[in-house]
């Protein structure tokens, strides 16, 4: 086979590949048996019909699309091995000359993986935070369980403030007409909170259990209810009960409520122990973070924009299925934001150059350190993945093995080695 490769710009290369005639006759012999045990001629048994009794039924044609598909396949893997071509796209097809008595010639067009250029990966110099926790960061997580613990408590005889919950029944009309979704009962409305039609919390301030106010607010213009944006609305409001938080005291039985602490101080070092704990956490995971970035930043690389869109269309995917598992879709979450998809996969450009360039760079890294998956590694990535599934771990096999996925999965186990090995000689300031 005859293979010849020619760059017509920076990332796509043009195969032409010429098969010999005799491989084009051994094919459509070969597509020809095929084709006649699958098809149902009367008078003959499957796979008995003569080839021009065949070809009268399905046409020439369909041989030599069979004997192409025989032959173009295996000659363009071993083109892309020849010509150490790794493709990020489908080629697009040419054939050139296809007849039985002559060879085979067609173009094959990609995009091949372009060549990174790495930089300095080893023993650099990263930033890492330094764990401190203060008394105010403990007053804070005391004040959330404060609040977490706290009651609600019916506030006899109080005007509604900021911060407490009105318990209300209200009745909205537009032009003295009720409308759809304008009535409630007994429902609770913490004042300040912003979930009720601007300027509606502020005009219950200073109300009591009892007391009836009229509450006029105009809906916002972009208010999802269409037929009410831009609206003035009236909404009859009583009432029922001003109810306040009540906060239990930071003591010994707090301490023994919340937890198996026999004190607050005990309390206290629990909660300083955790939030050192979180710290070290996250400044270990800034650390590896910044270390791997910066060996990105050392590199060079022209990235194609397929392989930068590519990476925008899994985002979205990913996107659309936390959505989903939200209950909302991709366009009802465009319609709420208020954008489309030309801008989100424009905000999204930035990042998913920079995804791509990492892995690039981490792919060539472990080719120059010879990085590669051992079974071992494959079997802990697969009891990770089962842990987090909560799936069996033969089970979670089976799944990788039946789809394919577990040349994908040795891939991703060599980038997360390639890391390990930039973070583990990197030097912490």
């Amino acid at each position: 086979m005859k293979v010849t490769a020619e760059k017509i710009d920076a990332h796509k290369v043009v195969l032409e590949l010429e098969v010999p005639q005799p491989e084009v006759a051994k094919a459509v012999d070969r597509a020809y048996h095929k084709l006649a045990a699958q098809v149902n001629i009367p008078g003959f048994r499957k796979g008995k019909a003569p080839r021009k009794i065949l070809e009268m039924r399905l046409g020439k044609q369909a041989l030599l699309d069979e004997a192409f598909e025989m032959l173009a396949t295996p000659a363009y893997a071993k083109a892309l091995d020849e010509q150490s071509i790794e493709p990020v796209t489908r080629p697009e097809i040419e054939v050139v000359t296809f007849e039985e008595d002559k060879p085979l010639v067609f173009k094959a067009t990609v995009v091949a993986k372009p060549e990174i250029e790495l930089g300095e990966y080893k023993g650099l110099k990263v930033a890492k935070p330094a764990v401190t926790i203060g008394e105010e960061d403990i007053s804070r997580q005391l004040t959330n369980l404060q609040n977490r613990h706290a009651k609600m408590v019916v506030a006899e005889d109080a005007a509604l403030e900021k911060g407490d919950f009105a318990i209300i029944d209200f009745q909205g009309t537009i032009d003295g007409v009720p409308f759809e979704g304008g009535e409630g009962k007994g429902y609770p409305l913490e004042i300040g909170s912003g979930s009720f039609i601007p300027g509606f919390e502020e005009q219950l301030i200073g109300a009591k259990a009892g007391e009836e106010r009229l509450v006029t607010v105009t809906f916002p213009a972009d208010y999802h209810a269409k037929e009410l944006a831009g609206k003035e609305a009236d909404f009859a409001v009583k009432i029922e009960d001003v109810k306040r938080k009540e906060v239990p005291a930071i003591d010994d039985d707090f301490a023994k409520e919340v937890g198996e602490f026999n004190s607050v101080e005990e309390l206290k070092a629990d909660i300083e122990n955790r939030l050192k704990q979180a710290a070290a956490d996250k400044a270990d995971r800034d650390f590896r973070q910044n270390a791997v970035k910066a060996a990105a930043d050392n590199c060079t690389v022209d990235i194609p924009t397929v392989m930068i869109e590519s990476e925008i269309d899994n985002m979205l995917r990913e996107m659309d299925i936390s959505l989903q598992n939200r209950g909302l879709s991709l366009a009802q979450y465009l319609e709420a934001t208020k954008t489309d998809i030309a801008t989100m996969r424009a905000g999204y450009r930035e990042s998913a150059a920079a995804s791509v360039k990492t892995d690039l760079m981490l792919a060539a890294i472990a080719k120059a350190e010879k990085v590669e998956a051992t079974p071992e590694d494959l079997d802990n990535e697969v009891a990770a993945m089962a842990a987090g599934y909560k799936a069996p771990v033969e089970e979670v096999k089976k799944i990788i093995l039946a789809e394919g996925r577990l040349d994908a999965l040795a891939r991703s186990v060599v980038r997360k080695k390639a890391a390990q090995l930039v973070v583990d000689s990197a030097v912490a300031e």
